[in-house]
């Protein structure tokens, strides 16, 4: 189950708590209230697991003042998935940053870490599109992609 602090009005979050019907659940859910144009995926690729229960959040860069405003906290769920990041109504054109509490997800496990955090920045210039934005994990080490 993925767990948000929402800070964007127009963002439902959705629990599910099944693992078999969750796909399933979420695409319904998702697809009656639009669905998010924004994924994510983290997987600790030491273990060969979901990293379940790891804290992120996702910032987009204000272009005049250069600042980064925050837009959504949450946790993956127990496959290290945390989905309606975003709406399609406020997920527009411009700067993204989805930072990872890697430190803390690691210490939880009762293991040290080289990155305390580990932060993705991206551009976005045509938001009508899907972007899944994966994270591999590791201890001392870590790796990303656009996916599809």
């Amino acid at each position: 189950m993925c767990s948000f602090i929402v800070l964007i009005p127009s963002v439902r979050i959705y629990n599910v708590n099944s693992h078999e019907n969750k796909e399933n659940a979420l695409n319904e859910k998702v697809s009656a209230s639009g669905s998010s144009p924004l994924t994510t995926h983290v997987l600790n690729s030491g273990d060969g697991v979901p990293a379940a229960r790891l804290a992120l959040s996702l910032h987009r860069l204000d272009s005049n003042l250069l600042i980064w405003n925050l837009l959504t906290v949450g946790t993956t769920n127990e496959d290290g998935r945390c989905p309606g990041l975003i709406s399609s109504e406020a997920f527009t054109a411009g700067m993204y940053k989805l930072r990872f509490e890697t430190g803390a997800y690691w210490e939880r496990l009762g293991r040290t870490s080289f990155y305390p955090y580990v932060e993705v920045v991206f551009t976005i210039s045509e938001p009508q599109q899907r972007f899944h934005v994966p994270l591999l994990l590791s201890r001392f080490s870590y790796s990303t992609y656009r996916g599809s």
